[in-house]
C-alpha cells in the first residue's frame, strides 16, 4: 500500500500571526514538503492544479519535473489534472515527457475541477463538465496507446493521422486515477477503463465514500477487469497531529475556524465526527485510518492533506515527521496483515511494464 500527501497549493494567511506567504514562498514550501515526504519514507507526493487565486499550482508538470530531478524514489502525481479544460493532446505530451524525465515515477489523477470561472477562461462551459471529462479522456486514452490516431468529437478540432510525442516510457502510459467526490459518472469512467478510482474523502461522511467506492468496484467487475476486490482504490484524508491530542486540537482550531474551505461552518468537533478529518495523536490517526478499510475494503493508496489553511512550513514538516516516524510504519504493517487474498498492490511503472509483455497495460 502506498502512503503520501497531496497539496492544493493554497496561499492562505496564517490566522494566528496574520502572515501571508508570497507566491514564491508557497511554491518553495511545496517543493520542500515533497522532498521531506521522501526523506521520512512516504511514497507519493501529489499536487493540485488551479488557475485562480489564492492557489499557485497552475503548472503541475513544471513542479513535478523540478521534483523529479531532486528526488529518487517518490512517486510524483497530481491530485487533480483538469481533464475538462486542458487539451488532451497537451496532457498526453506533457505527462509522457514527465514520465521519461522521472524514470516512470509518475501517475496522475483526472478531475473536472470545481471552480466555475475556470471553464470560460479556457473556452469551455461548466455545464458540459461531465461530457467534457468523458470525451477528453477517451481521446487521451487512445493517444497514449495508439501510434497514429484519427479522431473526431464535440469539443475540439478533429485529428487526422496524429502521433503524440514522446511516446510513453517503455510503451506503458502513466497510471491514471479518476478523482471524484460526488459524481458516479466518474466512478463509472474509471471502472470502464480499468483505471484507479480516487475518492477525495475529506468533506463527506463515511457512508458516502462507501457508496461511491462500492459502485466503482461493482462496475469494475462488470467490465471484466477482475473481481470487485481487485479494483484499484485510493482515498484522501485530512490530519493534524501532535503527540498529545489536546495539543493538536488547541493548535489546529484557529486554522480550522478560518480556513476558506470550511471556516464558518460546523465546529471542529462536529466536522471531525462527521467526516474523516482527524485531529489528535498519532495513535488516533492510526486508528481512524485503519477504520477506513471497514467501509471501503482493501485499498491501494492513502494520501493525507496536511499543508493547507495557512499552516506554517515548520508545522507541516513536523506533521511529516510524525507521519513518517510513528504513523505510516504502523499503518503499513496493519494494512498488510489485514489485506485479503488476491488484492493487488498499488500499480507502479515497473509492475505495469513487466505485465505489458504479456497483456495491455
Amino acid at each position: 500500500m502506498q502512503f503520501g500527501i497531496f497539496s492544493v497549493g493554497d496561499v492562505t494567511p496564517d490566522p494566528t500571526t496574520g502572515a501571508v506567504p508570497t507566491e514564491a514562498g508557497r511554491i518553495q514550501a511545496m517543493v520542500r514538503i515533497a522532498q521531506h515526504a521522501e526523506e521520512v519514507g512516504l511514497d507519493v507526493f501529489a499536487t493540485g492544479e488551479h488557475h485562480n487565486p489564492p492557489f499557485v499550482p497552475s503548472s503541475p508538470t513544471t513542479m513535478l519535473g523540478y521534483l523529479a530531478a531532486r528526488t529518487e524514489r517518490l512517486v510524483l502525481s497530481t491530485s487533480t489534472t483538469l481533464i475538462t479544460t486542458n487539451d488532451p493532446v497537451k496532457i498526453a505530451e506533457d505527462y509522457a515527457m514527465l514520465q521519461h524525465l522521472a524514470g516512470g515515477r509518475v501517475d496522475l489523477m483526472m478531475g473536472r475541477g470545481n471552480t466555475p470561472p475556470v471553464y470560460p477562461w479556457f473556452g469551455q462551459d461548466i455545464r458540459q463538465g461531465i461530457p467534457l471529462a468523458l470525451e477528453n479522456y477517451a481521446l487521451l486514452h487512445r493517444l497514449w496507446r495508439e501510434d497514429v490516431v484519427d479522431w473526431e468529437g464535440r469539443f475540439r478540432t478533429p485529428l487526422q493521422g496524429f502521433t503524440s510525442t514522446p511516446r510513453p516510457l517503455d510503451g506503458v502510459p502513466p497510471f491514471v486515477w479518476h478523482g471524484s467526490i460526488r459524481s458516479p459518472e466518474i466512478a463509472e469512467q474509471a471502472a470502464y477503463y480499468g483505471d484507479g478510482f480516487f475518492h477525495n474523502h475529506i468533506f463527506w461522511p463515511p457512508q458516502h465514500a462507501a457508496r461511491m467506492v462500492q459502485y466503482y468496484r461493482e462496475r469494475f467487475a462488470h467490465y471484466g477487469h477482475g473481481t470487485p476486490e481487485q479494483a484499484i482504490v485510493g482515498l484522501g484524508g485530512q490530519v493534524f497531529l501532535r503527540r498529545n491530542s489536546q495539543d493538536a486540537v488547541r493548535e489546529f482550531r484557529p486554522y480550522f475556524d478560518h480556513a476558506p474551505v470550511y471556516g464558518g461552518g460546523p465546529s471542529l468537533e462536529d466536522f471531525s465526527a462527521q467526516t474523516p478529518l482527524t485531529v489528535g495523536s498519532p495513535q488516533q490517526v492510526i486508528d481512524r485510518t485503519l477504520g477506513f478499510r471497514e467501509y471501503v475494503g482493501d485499498y491501494q493508496r492513502q494520501l493525507f492533506l496536511i499543508d493547507h489553511a495557512g499552516l506554517p512550513l515548520k508545522t507541516v514538516l513536523e506533521q511529516l515527521d510524525l507521519l513518517g516516524e510513528e504513523v505510516v510504519p504502523v499503518l503499513r504493517k496493519e494494512f498488510a496483515d489485514r489485506r485479503g487474498p488476491n488484492v493487488p498492490d498499488a500499480p507502479t511503472h515497473e509492475s505495469r511494464a513487466q505485465r505489458a509483455g504479456r497483456s495491455d497495460a
